[in-house]
C-alpha cells in the first residue's frame, strides 16, 4: 500500500482528472473520493496554487479537503515532497484555497441567477416556499435573526414527507450575494431547480467541509512525519451543466 501510495501521489496532468474515482491525500496517504480533496499544481512562479475546478496544466497532487489538513501539509514541508521539488508555499494557502472555493461556488450561483433560478426579496422567498422545485434557502451571513427565524419557520411549515430536502445556507455575507447576483441588497434567496443550481450545491458542499473538516490533532495523528514514506450535496462534476 506504502508504494502504491507513493506511485499514485503525482497525478499525470489536468486531462487525467474527472468527475469521481480516488487520488491518494499527499499528506495522510489515504486513498479518498476526489471530492473530498483539492488538487495543488506548480505555477508558473513556481508556487503551490489551488487547482479547485480541477482544469490547470501540469501535473498536480491532492490533499484532503480541509483547512487543517492544508495547514498541516504546509507545516510539514508536503508539497516539495510530493512534487519532488522545491516549491513555494505560502503560509496563508488554507485561506487562499478557501477563498478559490467560496469563489467557486459563487461562480455557480451566478449562473443560476441568470438562468432565472434565484428568487430574492424576503416576500418573494416566503412565497416561493410554498411550491416545490425549492432546492435550498440562502440568508446573507449579516441578515437579521428575526428574517431567518420567519422563512425557516415557514420552510418548515411547507415541507412534506415526500419533499427533498432542502439545504439553509448562510456562509456567503450580502456583498458577495450581491455581486454573484448582480443586484443590491441580497439578504435572503431562494435557490430553484435548473442550470447551476446543483453544482452550487455540490460546491458549497465543499466549502462547507473545507472549513468544519479533521481538527489539527486528528490530522497530525495521521501524518507521516516530514521526510517518512510510511449536508448531503451531489458531487460537483456529476450535473450536466457546467459553470464554467
Amino acid at each position: 500500500m506504502l508504494a502504491s501510495a507513493q506511485d499514485n501521489e503525482l497525478d499525470r496532468g489536468a486531462s487525467s482528472v474527472g468527475a469521481g474515482g480516488e487520488r491518494f491525500c499527499a499528506l495522510t496517504r489515504s486513498l479518498l473520493p476526489v471530492d473530498e480533496m483539492v488538487r495543488f499544481v506548480v505555477g508558473p512562479a513556481g508556487d503551490a496554487v489551488p487547482d479547485v475546478k480541477r482544469k490547470l496544466p501540469g501535473r498536480g497532487i491532492w490533499i484532503s479537503a480541509d483547512r487543517a489538513a492544508v495547514n498541516e501539509a504546509v507545516k510539514r514541508k508536503v508539497f516539495a515532497r510530493g512534487f519532488k521539488r522545491e516549491v513555494k508555499v505560502s503560509p496563508d494557502l488554507a485561506e487562499e484555497t478557501e477563498r478559490l472555493l467560496s469563489r467557486s461556488a459563487l461562480d455557480a450561483l451566478a449562473i443560476a441567477g441568470k438562468a432565472g433560478n434565484v428568487i430574492c426579496g424576503f416576500a418573494k422567498v416566503e412565497a416561493a416556499l410554498g411550491h416545490d422545485g425549492v432546492l435550498a434557502l440562502i440568508h446573507a451571513k449579516e441578515a437579521a435573526e428575526d428574517g431567518k427565524r420567519k422563512l425557516n419557520a415557514a420552510l418548515r411549515r411547507n415541507k412534506t414527507e415526500e419533499s427533498r430536502e432542502i439545504a439553509i445556507i448562510e456562509i456567503f455575507s450580502g456583498m458577495q450575494l450581491d455581486l454573484a447576483l448582480n443586484r443590491p441588497n441580497v439578504v435572503h434567496a431562494a435557490l430553484l431547480a435548473g442550470p447551476g443550481s446543483e453544482t452550487f450545491l455540490a460546491r458549497v458542499a465543499r466549502v462547507t467541509r473545507f472549513r468544519s473538516g479533521n481538527s489539527p490533532d486528528a490530522v497530525s495523528a495521521m501524518a507521516p512525519a516530514d521526510g517518512a514514506h510510511g449536508f448531503n450535496a451531489p458531487t460537483d462534476g456529476a450535473q450536466g451543466n457546467s459553470t464554467e
